[in-house]
């Protein structure tokens, strides 16, 4: 659950931090206020793409940054988060992300960095966020299988079939290549061969190039390094002014006024300090003075090794064009080398082994085909029972949201054309999951995307969040509705709202509106304003209780937070719907 949200220099926010309790949150205000912002933040915080364009004006840096609670029972994101030696404290989670004007960014879970895909995928276990355009993904049939999965409690289940279905592939793709000809493999080893010995002989050290680099500036510009050299040990310990006799001379005289007045004996010990430091560092820069050599023979030795593993970098380490590929991430120096050469040699004995590899591949994948077979057939078998369960209970929500007459659904269908031919099977399974809808009386089930207008499919969404939520198999604990009121009003806006409220009493809803009827029934109620202050535009936000929270109710239901008739209306509202 959000408990506090504290949000800076972004967009027209400058800095806020607010407070949250469970149940309904509902954010109202002026069109333009800035409820979008907050929306946006709040995306932000849960890894979404974002640019500079987000930093408020005159800002270097945006941030946004949370304090979680954390359910107990919540084994998904318990898991996550051990897998990767983050420990929570007391069941809370802090949240940071950040970018820069430069377009560096930057986030954390507790005070452990993470990317910005590893966000993602750790707050999309915590919080679903439903914008004015998310539910176009409801038309996306690969969502209907995930919706039913979740419900069905199968997403793990789906997972490993996933895993091994992957599995199975890269084992055929592998046998595929067994069965090269002999010429082709003969070829590829002699190349392989060749590379391994060559690299071999080079006899490469990890970080090579850059002590030679080194080494070579202080070769090829050892005439200035000597006269700088020479110009330091002469100020130093070898002038008649130097570092060392001046120190010295000092020190005496020190030694002397300190015997005559005590006082001065913390700064006598500090000059001695000071010369004996001297002393030393003049030994050891004698030392290296001494130690210089013009060594042309040893510059064009290091110049020799240099140009060699700039050759086989060029040749091993490029990005395409040779014969194994390069790792995943591009290395920079001899390790991209040493790394090519034990890829090589991987290849080298899988190629060498051709048959009997092809042998135990062969097995390995029978062994493999025939345990996907039974686990999509299971599958199979626990979706159409768990669409036979959800597609009832989304239905009857829908009902209640203004489409009374609606039909709703979950067909599970064999892959491919039933009767052509083998059972085709997927990387999920052997199934075409679909949601089907007849939102008229009379007319047949179809596919959302040529029945549901974009209100309509709006509220499919609502019903089936409402229905995972009921059944206690997601483990999200936060849901965002960001004007999930567009285009619906009446009782339709009612039922929208009674259905928040009830998803409320088990989730932490937070829910961007314009109706009155739906935030009326608010656990929380935050408005958000806009105004100007020393000449900048600053978006804020505030909790609303009693007479405030009156007042936006009417503005809300007549544009008018004083009239006697919307407040009246307001009071009416309020007294129907507060919440127990």
């Amino acid at each position: 659950m959000l408990e506090e949200l504290t949000v800076r220099n972004y967009a027209l926010i400058d800095s806020l931090t607010i407070s949250f309790r469970g149940g309904l949150t509902i954010l109202t205000g002026e069109t333009g206020a800035g409820k979008s912002i907050m929306v946006g933040a709040l995306s932000f915080l849960l890894g979404a793409k974002a640019d500079t364009d987000v930093i408020r004006t005159g800002a270097e840096e945006a941030g946004v940054s949370a304090v979680l609670s954390l359910r107990k029972d919540n084994a998904e994101a318990l898991e996550w988060l051990s897998g990767r030696g983050i420990e929570i404290d007391d069941g809370e989670l802090v949240i940071r992300r950040s970018v820069k004007s430069s377009g560096r960014g930057a986030a954390y879970i507790q005070n452990a960095p993470v990317t910005r895909g590893d966000l993602e995928e750790f707050m999309a276990i915590l919080f679903d966020i439903h914008g004015q355009h998310a539910h176009e993904s409801l038309l996306r049939r690969e969502n209907h299988r995930r919706y039913l999965d979740r419900f069905a409690a199968l997403e793990e289940e789906a997972a490993e079939f996933n895993r091994l279905f992957l599995s199975l592939a890269e084992k055929k793709k592998a046998y595929e290549v067994s069965l090269s000809s002999a010429h082709d493999r003969e070829m590829r080893l002699e190349i392989l061969n060749y590379a391994v010995e060559e690299i071999g002989r080079a006899k490469l050290k990890s970080g090579e190039s850059r002590e030679l680099e080194a080494e070579a500036s202080r070769l090829g510009d050892f005439e200035k390094l000597a006269g700088f050299v020479n110009t330091c040990a002469d100020t130093l310990f070898d002038g008649e002014l130097s570092v060392v006799s001046l120190a010295r001379r000092a020190k005496n005289a020190l030694d002397n006024a300190a015997a005559i007045d005590g006082g001065l004996a913390a700064l006598q010990k500090r000059l001695e300090y000071l010369f004996y430091e001297a002393e030393d560092m003049s030994a050891e820069f004698r030392s290296y003075r001494d130690g210089l050599r013009n060594d042309p023979a040893r510059l064009e030795e290091v110049e020799e090794r240099l140009n060699l593993i700039y050759r086989l970098k060029k040749k091993y380490a490029a990005p395409s064009g040779h014969a194994v590929p390069p790792p995943a991430v591009p290395l920079q120096d001899e390790d991209a080398i040493l790394a090519y050469r034990e890829q090589a040699e991987a290849e080298i004995e899988a190629l060498s082994g051709a048959g009997e590899n092809r042998d135990k591949l062969r097995v390995e994948i029978a062994a493999l085909e025939k345990e996907i077979a039974g686990r999509a057939a299971a599958l199979s078998a626990k979706r159409a029972a768990a669409a036979e369960s959800l597609a009832p209970r989304i239905g009857g929500i829908i009902s209640s949201l203004g489409m009374p007459n609606a039909r709703f659904k979950i067909s599970v269908a064999a892959k491919g054309r039933p009767g052509e031919g083998p059972r085709v099977i997927g990387q999920w399974g052997a199934d075409e999951v679909e949601f089907l809808i007849s939102a008229n009386r009379g007319e047949p089930l179809k596919e959302l995307a040529r029945i549901a207008s974009g209100g309509e499919l709006s509220r499919i969404m609502l019903a089936i969040k409402t229905a995972l939520a009921d059944s206690g198999q997601d483990s999200l604990e936060t849901l965002i509705f960001d004007e999930i009121d567009t285009g619906i009003g009446g009782e339709v806006a009612l039922s929208v709202g009674e259905y928040l409220a009830k998803i409320g009493k088990i989730k932490q809803i937070f829910c961007v509106t314009h109706l009155a009827s739906i935030a009326v029934r608010a656990d929380n109620h935050l408005k958000v304003e806009k105004h100007v202050e020393s000449g900048r535009t600053l978006t804020t936000v505030s909790p609303l209780e009693g007479k405030k929270r009156r007042g936006e109710i009417a503005r809300m239901l007549a544009g008018d937070s004083a009239g006697s008739a919307a407040l009246a209306h307001a009071d009416e509202l309020l007294a129907k719907y507060r919440r127990s």
